[in-house]
């Protein structure tokens, strides 16, 4: 087998996920799911069985060289090891764990005033709890990069992360939200964090909180104690570099604990959280300078000038250097691609590559790596920073995966054909903002999908699988004759305003040339009481939910297709069980009969389990058709997907 052993086993195929049924092959199966496995990397000193098929993989500015076969034997055993306990759950302290972490949420709704601890302001609780963990002086000790924004901020502390962990430093890395398991939100150089560490760190933090909170002082409410949980585990885990992304807003974020960050960085601002922000850029913009330090030295993105005069302004009180960062040039890439999707992660690599310089930089690390290239860096970026670029990962934002949940041997073949086709494009986007760059990505890799790739092979992977720019496959198996169909699938808080999010999609990928076929309207799964394991079960018969917000999202969407024609009416709470009918993807949009309440271009569904199987059906019926899915609108919606599609 030929792989780049230097850079491969370091890395997940950029961008592009395979989830399969249990009906499928093991080789094909493990085969996918080993490239994707990040415990790939780690996998050098164990031991193993077998490999079948020969895979290359190749990325253009990486070298190739042969891979032991007890590298490939222990890692496949690993992941039979995963996949036999996928069905099982965690052990009974991680949940029990999940039941303790659930009774932190609050239940207010955002933006509604808080009362929990009294007379003590949030960053005097933060400080208290930091005070009662023993974190005090090693957090001053500990060399953050700080992250704010409204979005990219996500996908800029992905890219420093892997770059600093490229760099040879052991790294610390705190997002949030989670899609499926709260782990995600702690990762310990590239990988979430075990789940014995977690359980060890988790009932430390809790039982110090417990036994010594003062009696007007509550424990703290969910993300605060993610947050000094995560300071535990970085601290205790003596990581060289923590990147810490901010959770909202910044000046009274609970992150914002950090007093001596090395380096801040602010993210591309927009209108998003506004009703704790505030509704102007300027006050948002106020939020988000709030973590700036005195000389601390900070970036940013090109802002709009209100927000912009803001930053300067705060920058200037606090004597902060801010330097305002261009987006990445590809010209200094030599070739590799950004591992995450879409053109305005350029902005994101930039501002990251920024901050992991200067952060270098400060620490005295920088002269140290690159003493003997110093000259020729002017032009392009350093290899740790290019590979750290090329193999970055965030679940859920520009991310493809295909279901071969379909590819099983037992399904007949069809027109030659044994399987359908179905693709789920997942991008959490949920601001004006975000949605349009989202809409851009999806229309840029639909397009990018009929021109480059063909059909999900079905079967054993057999011969050579190359990996395209971007997380794109191309494979033996093109089929330039299939037909394509995009559909969303969308949901929204309803915080949010689907007047201004559906508009700007349909409008950003009409321009590119990109139309939906169908949307589907469902709600999710997650609900906002309880965290829940990435090995939770999922019910079949999801209980009964209000649709009245779905039925709403479905009437501005008919709204937008037929313009003026349509009557909007007003949902009341009646809400059927509602199911797709078995020609719904092919009816016409002529069939459309809105006073009667017959749609034919869009559909509110139960639930989220149910469109799901709808779609493979679908895909199982017409195998000469390839469906695209978009899913948007939601991280949540996002991550109930991916929960579902491992199932």
């Amino acid at each position: 087998m030929l792989v780049d052993s230097k850079h491969f086993l370091r890395q997940e195929l950029p961008g592009i996920s395979f989830f399969h049924s249990k009906e499928c092959q093991v080789s094909n199966r493990l085969t996918w799911k080993l490239l994707r496995s990040p415990a790939f990397v780690h996998s050098f000193d164990l031991g193993l069985k077998r490999w079948d098929s020969q895979v290359i993989i190749r990325q253009q500015g990486f070298s190739y060289c042969k891979m032991s076969s007890q590298i490939m034997e222990t890692a496949i055993s690993n992941l039979i090891n995963e996949e036999n306990s996928a069905a099982r759950r965690l052990s009974p302290a991680y949940e029990t764990a999940m039941e303790a972490l659930s009774s932190l949420i609050t239940g207010k709704k955002r933006g509604e005033k808080s009362n929990i601890g009294g007379k003590y302001g949030k960053l005097v609780r933060m400080s208290i709890y930091v005070k009662i963990l023993g974190l005090e002086e090693h957090l001053t000790s500990l060399k953050v990069i700080h992250v704010a924004g409204t979005k990219g901020k996500g996908s800029t502390c992905a890219f420093c992360e892997a770059i600093m962990r490229e760099c040879g430093f052991r790294t610390g890395l705190f997002t949030s939200p989670h899609l499926i398991d709260v782990r995600e939100r702690f990762r310990l150089n590239g990988l979430d964090i075990t789940e014995d560490k977690f359980l060890l760190y988790f009932w430390d933090c809790w039982n110090q909180l417990k036994e010594n909170l003062p009696d007007d002082l509550p424990m703290p409410p969910l993300f605060q104690f993610l947050t000094v949980l995560a300071f535990k585990i970085f601290v205790n885990e003596k990581v060289d570099v923590a990147i810490i992304e901010v959770g909202l807003g910044g000046r009274n974020d609970s992150t914002n604990v950090i007093k001596e960050p090395v380096v801040c960085g602010i993210t591309s601002l927009g209108m998003d959280h506004m009703e704790v922000l505030g509704d102007t850029l300027a006050e948002i913009a106020s939020h988000k300078a709030g973590i700036l330090k005195p000389q601390v030295p900070a970036f940013t993105v090109w802002q709009p000038s209100e927000a912009m005069d803001v930053l300067c302004e705060r920058a200037n009180e606090l004597m902060v250097p801010l330097e305002v960062v261009a987006p990445l040039d590809c010209r200094k890439f030599n070739g590799v691609k950004l591992s995450l999707s879409g053109d305005h992660q350029y902005s994101n690599a930039g501002l990251a590559v920024s901050l992991c310089k200067s952060w270098l930089k400060t620490s005295g690390n920088w002269e140290k790596l690159f003493r003997h290239k110093l000259d020729s860096l002017e032009d392009s970026l350093p290899e740790p920073f290019l590979m750290g670029l090329s193999t970055a990962r965030l679940s859920g934002r520009a991310e493809i995966v295909y279901d071969s949940s379909l590819n099983h041997s037992n399904f007949p073949m069809s027109n030659g054909n044994p399987c359908g086709d179905l693709v789920f494009y997942l991008d959490g986007a949920h601001s004006p903002e975000s949605i349009e760059a989202c809409g851009r990505w999806f229309s840029s890799a639909v397009k990018d999908d009929k021109n480059s790739t063909g059909s999900f092979p079905c079967q054993r992977i057999a011969g050579v699988n190359e990996v395209w720019g971007n997380g794109y496959l191309k494979n033996g198996t093109t089929d330039p004759d299939k037909i394509s169909k995009q559909i969303l699938l969308f949901n929204c808080m309803d915080v949010r305003d689907p007047h201004v999010l559906l508009p700007q999609l349909v409008s950003t990928c009409a321009a590119t040339g990109t139309r939906f076929s169908k949307a589907i309207f469902v709600p999710s799964i997650s609900t906002y009481n309880k965290v829940t394991s990435g090995a939770s079960s999922v019910p079949s018969d999801l209980p009964a939910k209000d649709l009245t917000w779905q039925f709403n999202l479905q009437s501005i969407w008919e709204k937008l297709i037929h313009g003026k024609d349509y009557a909007e009416k007003s949902v009341n709470g009646v809400n059927p069980e509602c199911f797709p009918h078995k020609g719904f993807l092919h009816e016409d949009v002529s069939n459309c009969k809105p006073a009667d309440g017959h749609f034919a271009c869009s559909m509110v569904v139960s639930s989220l389990p149910l469109t799901i199987r709808w779609l493979r059906d679908c895909a199982r019926e017409n195998p000469r058709i390839r469906i695209q899915v978009l899913v948007t609108g939601s991280l949540h919606l996002v991550g109930d997907v991916l929960k579902l599609m491992r199932r």
